[in-house]
């Protein structure tokens, strides 16, 4: 199993960002993903859920109304879509494979929001 992420960077409060996660190793298309996050000298919150084709999603209540998650199982691949980015969403972004818990997540992205 390999679970790549990619766009992160830094960015201005307000901005946005798109992060994507390329997947490998399993059948994409049979399992739900998340995106994880951890802030520093914090613990990992769960940000975003899809289930397995994309029928269903689920955000936390931090970022409801701001992120969107969503999936290509042709591209066997994950995204997420970040507007109106705050401080405190500053933290390493990782995707990850579910099986009600997570099972396998990747080495992350950072996400750094500042002025």
């Amino acid at each position: 199993v390999q679970l790549v992420e990619s766009g992160g960077g830094m960015v201005q409060p307000g901005g946005s960002l798109r992060l994507s996660c390329a997947a490998s190793g399993f059948t994409f298309s049979s399992y739900d993903m998340s995106w994880v996050r951890q802030a520093p000298g914090k613990g990992p919150e769960w940000v975003s859920g899809i289930n397995s084709d994309g029928g269903s999603t689920a955000n936390a209540d931090s970022v409801k109304g701001r992120f969107t998650i969503s999936r290509d199982n042709a591209k066997n691949t994950l995204y997420l879509q970040m507007n109106s980015l705050k401080p405190e969403d500053t933290a390493l972004y990782y995707c990850a494979r579910m099986e009600g818990l997570i099972v396998d997540w990747g080495q992350g992205t950072q996400v750094t929001v500042s002025s």
